[in-house]
């Protein structure tokens, strides 16, 4: 099918490709299609690839940086309506959408020779992953088309934006059936699919991006109160490698294996290793990220009287090791320092001294900003240069804050608030909520004090996880945040070996944004964020979809 008629010809295609002969005979058509359980659960089972699922890309915030890129549309502030990404973004949820539609209006072909049970729970299936696209919809475009059936070729050329409030009662009210009909749980064999417990939480988030602060707070709490089902993941690291792909913590994830051809390829795994590992150490987490992480009496690292800026990595949230590696730490199978004057380092994989390659007194192009992932890296990634890691879509952890956060929203604050922020971050330190003494246990009461605390925890909790960037948008501090520089170490003859790593500590503003400022010439800004606040917090509408369709308006400053 060519671009001419790009996505709402996607969401007609399913009933008026067999009109227009678009489908192969080798294909199901609409016409032939969904006529047992066995054709119902394939165009199920086909919305849960990861194209149709996902949270926001790392890079477009202030957590990561890629050094081959520079930048992209949301940092750099060029998003337009021909930009790729935004048109990738709408296009597979619409995608995802027509074929929802599709099921739903000829999954009764299949009633008599399918349990009712089974159809109905196919049926809250796929009414949640349609949900999911339209709250994905709205919270990055405000108003967009609400199809919620298929639609004749002639039909899609009349179709018109529908307000996000009245699409956010829709995503409710589907979000509500599938919490009704699906199970809590299910047999081993079908672990990843959709639940009871994977609606309630979608709908928490939804309502969290929306301000709907009592939805998000029913919601969350009801996932809590699934007793047995959800839980924290003993260990923050092991939960992003393979031992965490079963935890209890995992309300939704995509599965993605090798074996099944579903992984990312050899350049995306080197550019997150190390150069000694054989990578590129392109793909960084960021200084300001770095700087975000508490130190461990609770304290922001200005604030805190057990921060040294001369070993940054000392007395810090756990976290923050968990997440980037450590300097002068092995690390997939090398030691690794970016110092300028570590020329040798000594490898366990080589077990002899080699070239360091991963500071840039040797090789050019080791990492900018002096860091490198770890959360979230196997070990096995330098041999198999394949990163097959289940993609992570909501677990329990986010789900206690969004109670924490829509709680305080409320200025309801109690105990069960603390509790909830509590469990996260005695989670971190490996102990238990009630052994105060062996993590900085948050006890304010404070509203503002909180709502800071709250906010410092979903970064520290969540980075590479993309949440960050809608955090950003809806607290509305991206028009704060997004128009700072990158920054990296000087050049390593301009690196003053007195002032390794840090020059100083870096001063954190009350919305924890770091400012470089001061740091002089003992800091080199690598690229210059841009946020244009008189549009930005909306995305374009995708320009071909205006060139098809002239009904569907645009978003103001594009």
């Amino acid at each position: 099918m060519k671009k001419l008629i790009l996505t709402f010809l996607v969401a007609v295609g399913l009933s008026a490709c067999h009109t227009l002969d678009l489908n192969p005979l080798s294909e199901a058509s609409t016409g032939t299609f969904y006529a047992n359980q066995t054709e119902l659960e394939l165009a199920v089972n086909d919305l849960y690839r990861i194209a149709f699922w996902g949270n926001d890309n790392e890079l477009f915030s202030d957590n990561e940086w890629h050094r081959g890129q520079l930048t992209n549309a949301v940092i750099g502030g060029t998003m337009n309506s021909d930009d790729v990404a935004v048109q990738t973004f709408w296009l597979n949820a619409y995608k995802a959408i027509a074929r929802a539609n599709s099921f739903l209006a000829n999954k009764d072909r299949a009633a008599a020779n399918t349990p009712a049970s089974i159809l109905t729970r196919l049926e809250a299936e796929m009414r949640l992953i349609r949900a999911y696209q339209y709250a994905r919809l709205i919270t990055h475009f405000g108003d967009v088309p609400l199809l919620t059936a298929p639609l004749l070729l002639e039909e899609s050329y009349t179709v018109t934006r529908t307000s996000k409030d009245e699409i956010l009662t829709f995503v409710f009210a589907e979000l509500d059936f599938a919490t009704a009909n699906l199970p809590v749980t299910y047999a081993a064999s079908d672990i990843k699919r959709l639940t009871k417990g994977a609606a309630l939480a979608m709908k928490a988030r939804t309502a969290l991006y929306m301000g709907k602060w009592d939805v998000a707070r029913d919601a969350s709490k009801a996932v809590m109160a699934l007793s047995g089902t959800y839980a924290l993941n003993p260990s923050y690291s092991q939960l992003f490698l393979r031992a965490g792909e079963t935890s209890k913590e995992l309300i939704i994830s995509i599965p993605r294996d090798e074996k099944q051809q579903v992984f990312s390829t050899a350049g995306y795994v080197q550019d997150n290793i190390s150069r000694n590992a054989g990578g590129f150490g392109a793909q960084l987490p960021t200084r300001d990220l770095m700087d975000a992480y508490e130190a461990v009496d609770g304290k922001p690292i200005d604030e805190s009287s057990i921060y040294d800026p001369k070993a940054p990595f000392k007395n810090r949230d756990p976290r923050l090791t968990a997440s980037i590696v450590e300097f002068n730490t092995q690390w997939l199978g090398y030691n690794y320092t970016p110092h300028p004057d570590s020329l040798l380092i000594f490898s366990s994989k080589e077990n002899k001294k080699v070239s360091n390659r991963d500071t840039r007194a040797v090789a050019a192009f080791a990492s900018f900003t002096g860091f490198l992932w770890k959360k979230g890296i196997d070990q096995s990634w330098p041999d198999r240069l394949v990163e097959d890691n289940d993609a992570i879509i909501i677990r329990y952890a986010e789900i206690l804050l969004t109670y924490a956060e829509a709680m305080i929203e409320l200025g309801t604050i109690d105990n069960t608030v603390l509790d909830a922020i509590n469990q996260v971050r005695a989670r971190a330190y490996g102990t238990a909520v009630s052994d105060t003494k062996s993590y900085p246990a948050v006890t304010t009461t404070n509203a503002v004090a909180l709502k800071q605390v709250l906010r410092r925890e979903r970064r520290v909790e969540f980075p590479r996880e993309g949440l960050r960037y809608m955090d950003l948008i809806r607290w509305k501090l991206a028009e704060k945040i997004l128009i700072k520089p990158v920054i990296g170490l000087p050049d390593p003859a301009a690196q003053s070996r007195a002032k390794w790593p840090f020059p100083g500590v870096t001063p954190l503003d009350d919305d924890g944004i770091a400012d470089y400022s001061g740091l002089g010439t003992d800091v080199k800004v690598l690229a210059q964020r841009n946020f244009d606040k008189t549009r930005q917090y909306l995305w374009p509408i995708p320009a071909v979809e205006r060139r098809v369709n002239t009904n569907i308006t645009q978003n103001p400053g594009y």
